[in-house]
């Protein structure tokens, strides 16, 4: 049996993200339009450690901006 779904999510992925979970964390924001560095833990089972770490990298990169405890990409 074969599954397919259909988002309607169009996204590009950087070039320069090199981790799995870089790539998984920036998908997310841009299928969810945003997301807490706790709604990351949570949905991605990550610690808030390498979420932080990874927000941090995709702030520096110029990838995604911060509003409140939200973070989105630009």
């Amino acid at each position: 049996m074969t599954s397919t779904a259909t988002t309607g999510l169009d996204v590009s992925l950087p070039t320069d993200l090199d981790s799995a979970r870089g790539k998984l964390v920036y998908l997310y924001l841009a299928a969810n339009d945003g997301a807490s560095a706790d709604d990351l833990c949570t949905d991605l089972a990550v610690t808030k450690g390498t979420a932080l770490s990874i927000i941090g990298t995709l702030r520096e990169r110029g990838y995604l901006v911060q509003t409140d405890d939200r973070y989105e990409l630009v």
